[in-house]
């Protein structure tokens, strides 16, 4: 395929996770560029990557309920200069900021911050720790299982049969991220 060239209104809507459970698999270690959609198919975050299957679990992980479609348009040459004005064409051509674009733009693109989702008693848990580090990383990490699992019944309930394996050394900072 040759250089990313298809307005965002030209692409088709792919489901995010097919009938099988699966994402798309044919775009493993494809570059190119893509958008995100939630149900209603209203924008949610254009990106692109080098490895846009990757990227797209990534984002599922970080975003379940925001991502139901996607148009993707690959390329076999990824150059970041010509994805960045890419996205920037189908941020023009929709006439809106999406919110992942936009000040969700951590949200997609950053690991989960476990610290922003504590319940009250991890709260409480982690200030009756202060100074005790290695209690405080066992918190974390019991809430960064809680965090994970409920995030992994979303998907399940999604139908998602895709293995997700997150990042087990990240948890005991407070983070999620796929490994």
């Amino acid at each position: 395929m040759p250089s990313v060239t298809s307005t965002l209104a030209e692409l088709e809507f792919t489901l995010y996770i097919d009938s099988n459970g699966q994402l798309p698999e044919e775009y493993q270690g494809k570059a190119g560029i893509y958008a995100i959609f939630d149900q209603t198919q209203t924008l949610q975050y254009i990106g692109y990557s080098r490895d846009i299957y990757l990227s797209l679990k990534q984002h599922l992980v970080r975003q379940p309920e925001k991502c139901h479609w996607v148009k993707i348009q690959t390329t076999d040459r990824p150059s970041r200069t010509e994805l960045e004005n890419t996205r920037s064409a189908w941020i023009a051509e929709t006439s809106i900021t999406p919110p992942g674009n936009g000040p969700d733009e951590p949200n997609w693109t950053q690991p989960i911050n476990i610290k922003t989702q504590l319940t009250s008693e991890e709260k409480q848990a982690l200030e009756k720790a202060a100074g005790q580090e290695l209690e405080q990383t066992k918190i974390l990490k019991k809430a960064a299982r809680r965090v994970e699992n409920d995030i992994l019944t979303i998907l399940q309930t999604r139908g998602l049969q895709t293995e997700i394996r997150f990042n087990p050394k990240l948890k005991e900072n407070g983070l999620l991220d796929l490994k």
